[in-house]
Parts: structure tokens; sequence; C-alpha cells
């Protein structure tokens, strides 16, 4: 399965802002971009003059590095979004947001997309009580997500089940941190995705 491998810091100093690709330490002075808040390479301190194609561009490559998704899928997620009725941008958010990885994000089961990611592909987690370890499978209203009973017993997830108690997923999330498992409750609406993209902007892109 094809994914980003390259330094994830990287990326977060290339868009100028934190996009927490790497949990905990996002949170601490190793934080690249606080150390370096410039972009990467030999020119990244230089000044540039911004295009309305580069502002576009930027917006588009945010949302994908913040949702860990290579080109080829975003673009096939916007098609879709543009099928669907209602504001195209909007739909692409709310497709994205209901990724099985990105659930397990905002569950509080994974420090990061990343991590989260990593654990549904080794298969730590239901969908209504079957293993899937497929991060972009569509998670759909009403459908139950947990941890696998077998994966109770691994340290990181009985670490990350601890934590997750002390966090609130969004509304249309349900969360029950006793038995470590979830539910959507709704379709996320704009207000409810906290990501800095102007989703506008991509729209603007891909209609060229």
């Amino acid at each position: 399965m094809a994914r980003y491998t390259g330094p994830h810091c990287r990326l977060c100093r290339r868009e100028g802002l934190k996009l927490y690709l790497k949990g905990d330490r996002c949170y601490t002075g190793k934080c690249a971009i606080d150390r370096r808040s410039y972009a990467p390479g030999q020119h990244g301190q230089g000044r540039k003059k911004v295009s309305e194609y580069g502002i576009q561009l930027r917006a588009k490559q945010k949302a994908r590095r913040i949702y860990g998704v290579l080109e080829k899928p975003f673009r096939t997620y916007f098609e879709r979004a543009e099928r669907q009725g209602g504001v195209a941008g909007e739909n692409l958010l709310r497709l994205l947001e209901r990724r099985l990885d990105n659930v397990v994000y905002r569950l509080g089961l994974g420090a990061s997309r990343v991590e989260a990611r990593q654990l549904v592909l080794h298969g730590h987690f239901t969908v209504n009580g079957k293993k899937v370890n497929i991060p972009s499978f569509q998670v759909r209203v009403g459908e139950e997500i947990a941890v696998s009973d077998k994966s109770k017993n691994s340290p990181r997830i009985k670490e990350l089940i601890e934590r997750s108690a002390d966090r609130t997923p969004p509304a249309w999330l349900e969360y029950d941190a006793q038995e470590a498992k979830g539910r959507v409750v709704a379709l996320p609406s704009r207000d409810q995705i906290d990501v800095p993209v102007e989703e506008h902007l991509i729209v603007e892109l891909y209609s060229r």
C-alpha cells in the first residue's frame, strides 16, 4: 500500500504550520517548525511571490498531508465529492474525515493519524465486530469501531485507551472509554472539522 515514507517534520515546515504528524513530539520543544519556522531546502528562507495557482496548490497539499493521502487517491476523493449533492469542498472533507484511520485518531486511539494508520494496518481495530485493516475504509453512520479483544493486551494500545478517556471526540462521534469503542452517529458538519484547510481553494484548483 503506497504511503509517504519521508521525514514528516519537513512537510510541516513546507506548509508553514504544525500538521501534528508525529503525535506527542509536536507538543514538545523538539518540534522542527518551532526551531526552524521556514521552508526546507537551500532557498527556504528566501522571499517568494506566491501566485493564485500557488495558493490553491498549497491548500491541496496541506489537506493531503494532514490526512496522509497521496495525489491519485486524493483526486479520486474529490471526484466522488463532486458527484455528491451539496458543496464539493465540504463533501471532500467529510469523505476524508470518515476514513477509518482518521476516525481512530479522532477517538483518541492514535497519537497521530500516522500512528492510527499503522495500528489499523496491523489489524488492531474492528468495524461492527469484523477486523478491518484498510486505513481508507469509509466508516458509515451507525457503524461501531472498537479495539479488538486480542489487541487490548498490547502495552501501547493500553496506554492509548487510558489516554483516550481524557479526550473529547467531535460531536459526530460517540466514544465509550471503558469498552474502547466508538460509533459514528452523524455525518460531520463543516464546523465540526477543525483542520486548517480552505477547501474552496482545492475546488478552484481542480476546476482549472
